[in-house]
């Protein structure tokens, strides 16, 4: 089985790589929410914020990458 991991970031600064269950604790926030980081339409209001260096993405990675 393929382990999904999420590397997290704030703005352009890497802040961490996990499981989605195990970014979502740490950011104390519902999975669905760091799966929709990844999605188009997170990603598109990400480049729409002004002050990016506030906001969260999230990169979906695959084991290996």
């Amino acid at each position: 089985m393929v382990k999904i991991e999420y590397a997290i970031y704030k703005g352009d600064s890497f802040q961490f790589i996990g499981t989605l269950d195990e970014c979502a604790e740490r950011l104390e926030v519902k999975a669905s929410f760091i799966r929709w980081l990844t999605t188009p339409t997170g990603k598109k209001r990400f480049e729409s914020r002004k002050d990016k260096n506030k906001a969260l993405t999230a990169v979906k990675l695959k084991d290996g990458d």
